[in-house]
């Protein structure tokens, strides 16, 4: 395997484990959190979800936001179905960004967010996206079994 198809191989497994917990979660605990500043279980998902596509368009901009706004502004929050389902051609754009990339890209193109002092690499970058997602799944983890809610199995 080469780089890019260690990236994707990341990206597809980290989002088949987040979809297999997600799904898990009973409709009735959707709006819980564990206190009044932290995200509802849905509001993390689509945190999750919206991320992706907010650091798509940073990549595609090389760093600079420029006047970025989301597809989910104003979206009503529903189920998960639905979360995924919107989120579905988002994903299906960034996936496939990430499959025509050339393997000289992950080290020689650089994404530069001047606002929080941040320049990496293309490649370390598209890792550092998956690694977001990863500790959601790990603080939604959390959340289930605060509420004493059987965990569905990630590390299969």
């Amino acid at each position: 395997m080469n780089a890019r198809e260690v990236i994707l191989l990341n990206f597809s497994e980290t989002r088949r484990r987040s979809i297999k917990l997600w799904r898990a979660i009973p409709h009735e605990f959707l709006g819980w959190r564990p206190d009044k500043e932290a995200f509802t279980i849905i509001e993390m998902i689509r945190h999750v979800l919206e991320g992706e596509h907010l650091f798509h368009k940073i990549i595609e901009n090389r760093g600079n936001l420029g006047d970025y706004n989301s597809p989910w502004l104003g979206e009503e929050y529903t189920d998960v179905s639905n979360e995924l389902r919107f989120a579905d051609q988002y994903r299906s754009r960034f996936m496939s960004m990430v499959e025509n990339l050339e393997e000289e890209e992950l080290e020689n193109v650089e994404i530069v967010r001047t606002e929080v002092g941040q320049r990496k690499k293309l490649g370390d970058y598209l890792n550092r996206m998956a690694y977001h997602e990863s500790v959601h799944t790990g603080q939604m983890l959390a959340y289930l079994r605060t509420l004493n809610i059987g965990r569905p199995l990630v590390w299969d």
